[in-house]
């Protein structure tokens, strides 16, 4: 058998701690651990698991005293020490996620079925937009393939309808049932129900007795203007149908926003690379470009403007989620060099560039670098 390590290492505290600070030690391990946090990480999720495991012994008075007395033997079957205990349920009753689900909610999407039943699963789609779909909000329509209410028996699982369902004589309708463990007696889905309170006598043919079926369905979401891309959408109780009156689980859209061949999104504010033709950047002029908006704005060149230079336009960004405030838009000029030219251009740009040899003023950054250079050889030798 593996070795344990011990729970009070696990959340990272003494063993004197309060319960105050045991909380908050949990909270902060299990928001950085949980795996909504870190998708795919094998490591985190086993990590997670151990926190939780070790918070739910340590967080009850009763079991954190058997476990500061006996350590890990308490909660093995056939360990030594008092046996016989019921502190209210085993920790291994709900699943380990359920004690973080008890304390943040639906803060990472957590969701708990009520009265034993088991809920119907989440499930998880993606919806690709476009950029300016993300600016303007959208509704788009989706289609899911899900298990839904047999409308054979309106999802009792019975043939005859609810006359055709009964208690379960197992558990007495609780869809759950005890077992000792230990020192502990332990709650667990009932075998005979699965967890449904109920068993059915004739099972509908349509749907196996299960009171779901597997059904295509279209569904509209609503992407809120400012969304960003990996952001994810929540449709409470459009997920499994959970069948026999169990709550539905929830849908998770994941929006996917499409790259712009025009502008480039850095949070609310939004970037457009503009080329220019060298004379324009020289002399100076007045651009048009593009608003995400769908409008267009006019840009004023001043003469001497070199490649990489940022113009801003205050309030021409992307929208704020949430918010009817927006950044700002950024203009970036690159300055182009001429191709391919003709006997006239190439006189003319020799023309310029000998008469701006002879004036360094004209272009103070090549003046100062070659300065540099040459002061560098000199100190060299």
């Amino acid at each position: 058998m593996a070795t344990k390590i011990d729970y009070y290492a696990v959340l990272e505290v003494s063993r004197e701690v309060s319960s105050d600070d045991l909380k908050k030690a949990y909270r902060k391990l299990a928001m950085k651990y949980h795996p909504d946090r870190n998708p795919g990480d094998a490591a985190a999720e086993a990590r997670f698991k151990e926190i939780n495991e070790a918070y739910d012994v340590l967080k009850d008075d009763q079991k954190r005293a058997a476990y500061d007395r006996f350590g890990h033997a308490a909660f093995e079957g056939g360990g030594g020490g008092p046996g016989g205990f019921d502190f209210g349920g085993g920790f291994a009753g709900g699943g380990l996620g359920d004690i973080f689900e008890q304390m943040f909610g639906d803060m990472m999407g957590g969701r708990r079925g009520g009265g034993g039943r088991r809920a119907g699963a989440d499930i998880q789609t993606q919806v690709e937009i476009t950029l300016a779909e993300a600016f303007a909000g959208v509704k788009k329509s989706i289609t899911v393939n899900t298990r839904v209410i047999c409308e054979s028996c309106d999802g009792t699982g019975s043939k005859d309808g609810e006359s055709g369902v009964s208690v379960c004589p197992s558990c007495h309708g609780a869809g759950k049932v005890r077992a000792q463990q230990g020192f502990f007696v332990v709650e667990r889905a009932c075998p005979t129900c699965h967890g449904a309170g109920k068993v059915v006598k004739d099972p509908c043919t349509a749907c196996r007795g299960v009171g779901t079926i597997q059904k295509s369905r279209t569904l509209e979401v609503a992407i809120p203007a400012g969304v960003e891309d990996g952001m994810r959408i929540r449709l409470s109780g459009e997920g499994e149908s959970g069948g026999k009156g169990a709550e539905p689980g929830d849908l998770y859209v994941h929006v996917a926003i499409q790259t712009s061949e025009l502008f480039q999104r850095d949070g609310s504010n939004i970037y457009c690379r503009v080329p220019l033709r060298m004379a324009q950047a020289a002399l100076g002029t007045e651009i048009e470009v593009p608003v995400i908006d769908g409008s267009r704005a006019s840009v004023k060149i001043p003469a001497g403007t070199q490649s990489g230079e940022h113009f801003r336009l205050r309030g021409k960004g992307f929208s704020v989620l949430r918010s009817s405030s927006r950044g700002d838009m950024y203009i970036q000029v690159t300055v182009e060099t001429p191709q391919h030219l003709n006997k006239r251009q190439r006189e003319l740009l020799e023309e310029f560039e000998k008469e701006a040899g002879e004036n360094v003023k004209g272009s103070p950054e090549h003046a100062g670098f070659f300065s540099r250079v040459k002061d560098f050889f000199e100190n060299k030798s």
